[in-house]
C-alpha cells in the first residue's frame, strides 16, 4: 500500500507533514511517498534529523512538484491552472494507481474540486461529502457532511445518510448503524425548509435502501452514544464542527488551569492521573485524524488545516485503515445496485 502525502499543504506544512509521516513510519505496514518541493524536504530533513530521507527508511520518498495551491486561493482556478502543484500532481498520482490514498490539510475547496474533477464522483452520488470522526460516549459519531457542500439539496442529505449506512457498516461492523437528521427540535414538524422536506425523504427511503433513520435529533444529543452518523448540509456541519472543537479545546484549558492552580490541587490530582489522562484523550478530536471524502472513487481524506505532526500520524494511520477496508470499493459496489 502507498499513501500520497500533500507535503506542502496546511498551516504547518511542510514541517509537521515530514514529522508526522517520519515518526509513524516504523507503526504502519504502508510506504509514503511525499508530494511537494523536493529540495526544500530534502533540506528540511536533513534540517530537523540530520541525516538524508534515505537513511532514515526506504519506506520514504519524495514526489518533486513546484507549486503550491495556497489557502487564499480560487478553488476551481487553482485546480485547472496549478497543475504542478502538489495537490494535483497527488491526485494524478492517486487517479493512475501510483498510490491508493491521498492526504491533504491543503484548501478544503480545491481539495473537493480536485478529488471530484480529476478522481471523479461515484456513479449515482451527485455530491461528494466530508465525513469528519467524532468521540462520542464510549464510541464515535461521524458527522456528514462537515464542510463541503454549503448549499444542499434534500436528495443530497439522503445521500449522506446512505454514504454514512454504507461506511459505518463495513468500517466499524455495526449491522444496522442509528442515522439521526441534525434539527432544532426532535418533531417531524421542525426546522427549514431543507431539513423538512429531507425528514420526508428519509423517511420514505430508509426502508428501500436499508438505513437505519432514527429522525431529527439535537446538537446536545450528538454525543450521548446512541447514533452513529449525524446528516446535515455542509454549512450547518461545519458550523458545528468548529464549534465542537472549540468546546473541547475550552473544557481541556479550563480543566488543566483549575488543576495546577495551586499545591493542593496538584496533590489532590495525582490519584485520578490516568483518570485525567483517560478525559482529556476523549476531549482531544486530534486524535480521531482527518475527515473522509465519501463519495469519490479513490480513497481521499481531509487533514485538518492546523494539524500538527501528532494530528498527521493519526490522520495517516486513519488513511491506512481507510485502504484496508475497502471502503469506497464497497460504497461503489453498493451505489451500482
Amino acid at each position: 500500500m502507498k499513501i500520497i502525502l500533500d507535503a506542502m499543504g496546511g498551516d504547518n506544512a511542510p514541517e509537521a507533514t515530514i514529522k508526522g509521516a517520519i515518526n509513524i513510519i516504523n507503526k504502519i505496514k504502508a510506504e509514503i511517498i511525499l508530494v511537494g518541493k523536493e529540495e526544500i524536504i530534502k533540506n528540511k530533513v536533513k534540517e530537523y534529523y540530520g541525516k538524508e530521507i534515505e537513511e532514515i527508511s526506504d519506506r520514504i520518498s519524495i514526489k518533486n512538484a513546484t507549486e503550491e495551491i495556497e489557502m487564499e486561493d480560487i478553488p476551481t482556478v487553482a485546480i485547472k491552472h496549478k497543475k504542478d502543484s502538489s495537490m494535483v500532481v497527488g491526485f494524478r498520482m492517486l487517479k493512475e494507481g501510483e498510490g491508493d490514498v491521498f492526504i491533504s490539510a491543503g484548501n478544503s475547496g480545491a481539495l473537493l474540486t480536485g478529488a471530484t474533477l480529476i478522481v471523479g464522483r461515484i456513479k449515482g452520488i451527485d455530491r461528494p461529502a466530508v465525513a469528519a470522526s467524532l468521540p462520542a460516549y464510549k464510541s464515535q459519531v461521524l458527522l456528514i457532511d462537515a464542510g463541503s457542500n454549503t448549499n444542499c439539496k434534500p436528495i443530497n442529505l439522503l445521500q449522506f445518510a446512505q454514504m454514512s449506512n454504507i461506511y459505518i457498516k463495513n468500517t466499524y461492523n455495526i449491522e444496522h448503524p442509528r442515522i439521526g437528521l441534525l434539527n432544532i427540535g426532535t418533531e417531524e414538524n421542525k426546522g427549514n425548509e431543507l431539513v423538512k422536506e429531507s425528514y420526508k425523504l428519509l423517511k420514505e427511503k430508509s426502508e428501500e435502501l436499508g438505513i437505519n433513520f432514527i429522525g431529527n435529533i439535537e446538537g446536545r444529543d450528538a454525543f450521548s452514544g446512541e447514533i452513529d452518523a449525524v446528516v446535515t448540509d455542509g454549512f450547518t456541519g461545519n458550523v458545528f464542527l468548529k464549534t465542537t472543537e472549540g468546546v473541547g479545546k475550552f473544557v481541556k484549558r479550563t480543566f488543566k488551569e483549575n488543576l495546577m492552580k495551586n499545591l493542593l490541587t496538584k496533590i489532590s490530582a495525582i490519584p485520578s492521573i490516568s483518570t485525567i489522562k483517560k478525559i482529556n484523550e476523549a476531549l482531544d478530536y486530534k486524535s480521531h485524524g482527518g475527515a473522509l471524502f465519501l463519495g469519490v472513487k479513490k480513497p481521499v481524506v481531509k487533514a485538518h488545516g492546523s494539524s500538527d505532526a501528532k494530528t498527521f500520524e493519526y490522520t495517516i494511520m486513519q488513511a491506512e485503515k481507510f485502504v484496508e477496508n475497502k471502503a469506497v470499493e464497497k460504497m461503489i459496489q453498493e451505489f451500482e445496485k
